[in-house]
C-alpha cells in the first residue's frame, strides 16, 4: 500500500432543527448550524469530522468556519494523515485561534488515521473496550413548572442524571431546582450548568441556597473573564466547580489548576480544537488527580461518536454529557453511537469513528472542495 497522502478535503454546511428551542442564559439555540468536514485520501480512504459553532462561548460562527476552512484544507494538502503533530501544526501556522473549526479537520484526521491503522478511534487512542458510557439529559431554561415537567419525563425514559440550565436571578434559580427536586425525589443526581449567567455575588448566594437539593456540581457559575475569582468562589461554595467556558485547552486547565479555582474540567472537541488538544487537558487532569466529563454543542451523531471515542480512551473523564443529538429533529447520520436505556452510549467497533454520512446526504448540502 503506498504512502498515504491528503488529496481532497470537502467542507460542508449542515442545518438540522432542534425539536425544540433550547434556552441557556447566553441564547436561545433553536437550529445546529455546524460544519462538516471530509478528509480522502490517495489510498480512497475518507474521514469525517463534525465542529458545532457557538458565537456566544467561542466566538465562531458557521459563516466564519466556513471563511476559514479554506486556509486550514489547503495547509493539509499533500500531507500524510498519520503525521497528527504535523497536520496539527501546518494548522495552525495557517491561522491562530479559530479552534471550533480547527476541530473538525482534527476529527477527520484521527478518523483517516485510526482507519489506516486498521483500528476503532478508541483503540487507536488507547482506550478501555469496556468502560461504560451513559448520558445525562439537559433541560434548558424556562418556567419551574416547565422545567420540572422535562425533568421527570427524562427520569421516566431511564436517565441517570438531570442537567438543569441555570443563570439568571437567585430567586428564579432557586424555584427551577426546587421544583425539579420535588418532582423528580432524592435518588436521580442534578446538576446545574449557569453558563457564565452570574456574578461572584450572586453565584454565591444561589449556591448555598442549592445546598439542600444534593447537586453534584455547577458548570460555569460566572463570566469566564472573571476566572481569578472562582478560587473565591470554590472556597465559599458548598457545591463543586466545573470549568467549562474557562477552560478552552491545555493552557487553561494548566492555569485554572495553578490556581485551585475548579474541581472539574468540562471537555468539550468544537471547544478544545479537537481529540488533538482533549487528550491534553484530560492527561493534565490525570496528572493533578481531578475528573472531567465530556460535553458537547449542538453536535449530530457524527461529532458525538468521536466524543464517545475520546471519552473511552481518557481515564480523567468519569461523566458524560452527550444528550445533543437527542435534541435533533433529524439524524443523517451513518454508523455511529447507539443510545440505548438509561441513556446508554453504545460505541461501535468498526474502523475509525465509525460514523459518516452518506454522498446522497452530502449532495444536498452546500459544500466547497479543495484539491
Amino acid at each position: 500500500m503506498q504512502q498515504p497522502k491528503i488529496e481532497q478535503i470537502d467542507i460542508y454546511r449542515m442545518n438540522i432543527p432542534l425539536t425544540s428551542p433550547f434556552v441557556i442564559s447566553l441564547e436561545t439555540v433553536t437550529q445546529a448550524q455546524n460544519i462538516v468536514v471530509r478528509i480522502t485520501t490517495n489510498n480512497g480512504l475518507s474521514g469525517f469530522g463534525e465542529c458545532s459553532p457557538y458565537r456566544t462561548i467561542a466566538g465562531e460562527t458557521q459563516d466564519s468556519g466556513f471563511a476559514v476552512a479554506p486556509l486550514l484544507a489547503k495547509s493539509l494538502i499533500g500531507y500524510n494523515p498519520l503525521d497528527l503533530g504535523g497536520c496539527i501544526r501546518a494548522m495552525n501556522q495557517a491561522i491562530a485561534g479559530n479552534r471550533c473549526i480547527k476541530s473538525a479537520f482534527d476529527l477527520a484526521l484521527y478518523d483517516l488515521a485510526a482507519q489506516i491503522a486498521g483500528l476503532p478511534l478508541y483503540a487507536f487512542l488507547g482506550g478501555d473496550p469496556n468502560k461504560s458510557l451513559k448520558t445525562d439529559m439537559t433541560v434548558g431554561i424556562g418556567t419551574p413548572e416547565k422545567m420540572a415537567q422535562s425533568a421527570k419525563a427524562h427520569q421516566d425514559a431511564g436517565f441517570y442524571a438531570i442537567k438543569l440550565k441555570l443563570g439568571t436571578t437567585v430567586a428564579d434559580d432557586l424555584a427551577r431546582v426546587k421544583a425539579v427536586r420535588e418532582a423528580i425525589g432524592n435518588d436521580l443526581p442534578i446538576r446545574v450548568d449557569a453558563n457564565q449567567g452570574w456574578n461572584l455575588v450572586t453565584a454565591i448566594q444561589t449556591l448555598k441556597g442549592l445546598a439542600p437539593y444534593q447537586i453534584e456540581y455547577c458548570e460555569e457559575p460566572i463570566p469566564a473573564s472573571q476566572f481569578l475569582q472562582l478560587p473565591q468562589l470554590r472556597q465559599q461554595s458548598p457545591i463543586p466547580i466545573m470549568a467549562d467556558e474557562s477552560c478552552f485547552d491545555h493552557h487553561d486547565a494548566l492555569r485554572l489548576i495553578q490556581l485551585h479555582a475548579c474541581d472539574y474540567f468540562n471537555i468539550k472537541l468544537s471547544k478544545a480544537g479537537g481529540i488533538h488538544n482533549a487528550l491534553k487537558i484530560a492527561h493534565i487532569a490525570e496528572a493533578a488527580g481531578m475528573n472531567c466529563q465530556v460535553g458537547c454543542f449542538s453536535e449530530s451523531r457524527l461529532g458525538i461518536s468521536a466524543l464517545a471515542h475520546f471519552a473511552m480512551a481518557a481515564t480523567s473523564v468519569t461523566q458524560f454529557d452527550m444528550d445533543a443529538p437527542l435534541m435533533l429533529a433529524e439524524d443523517p447520520v451513518q454508523g455511529g453511537v447507539t443510545y440505548g436505556v438509561a441513556g446508554s452510549v453504545t460505541v461501535p467497533d468498526a474502523l475509525g469513528i465509525g460514523a459518516h454520512l452518506s454522498d446522497s446526504y452530502l449532495t444536498t448540502l452546500e459544500g466547497i472542495t479543495f484539491g
